[in-house]
């Protein structure tokens, strides 16, 4: 199995849980990750998560609470304000790459290519690269501004996708939601999954 190099971006709007669960289908496959978590996307996952599940120790989290599957990738931290990290480069190898949960200062920042962290550089390589971005912003009502920006992003490249879990396949617990959202940013990726079943009509 070729393995297959995506960069992970958290921020801080809410939903910890679509994030840990997209790692872990990630691992379970065998990829490597590239992991930016932002100032707030750190405490998003300590005040959703736990402290279990801190940066420093979440790949330990991910083993416990999805089994020893995801041992089959690996992880590599970047600092969100390392903006010499590889992938801030277009000449490094990263197919792709995932932001999710993904806040609405983020999403301008993107939108208007401003690069002031690596979240944001990492996103605007992928858009001028022609590689996959996809957005997974989480915030309701959106105010017209997070409108346009959405927009921009979409023109840009981006492929959006609002963390809006469906119902069809009768989920029972938040872990159900969680593999929605994970299994829709698997199948945009390529990855055959079965975290959800499909509609059958």
């Amino acid at each position: 199995m070729i393995e297959r190099t995506i960069a992970v971006g958290i921020t801080g709007a809410s939903g910890a849980i679509y994030a840990v669960r997209t790692l872990a289908a990630l691992l379970e496959r065998g990829c490597r990750i590239e992991l930016v978590v932002s100032d707030f996307g750190r405490r998003l996952l300590r005040d959703e998560v736990g402290d279990e599940a801190a940066v420093d120790r979440l790949q330990p989290y991910l083993r416990s609470r999805y089994g020893e599957a995801v041992a089959a990738g690996s992880v590599v931290l970047h600092s969100n304000r390392d903006l010499g990290a590889a992938i801030a480069s277009g000449s490094h190898t990263c197919e792709s790459m995932v932001i999710v949960p993904c806040s609405m200062k983020t999403m301008a920042g993107i939108a208007h290519g401003l690069s002031r962290n690596l979240v944001e550089r990492a996103a605007d390589v992928m858009l001028k690269e022609r590689r996959r971005l996809i957005i997974v912003p989480r915030e309701t009502p959106m105010s017209l501004p997070q409108l346009r920006n959405m927009v921009l992003c979409a023109e840009a490249g981006a492929l959006m996708m609002p963390a809006m879990p469906a119902f069809y396949q009768g989920p029972v617990t938040l872990d159900d939601l969680a593999d929605f959202m994970a299994g829709k940013i698997l199948a945009a990726l390529g990855f055959e999954h079965q975290l959800y079943p499909a509609w059958n009509g």
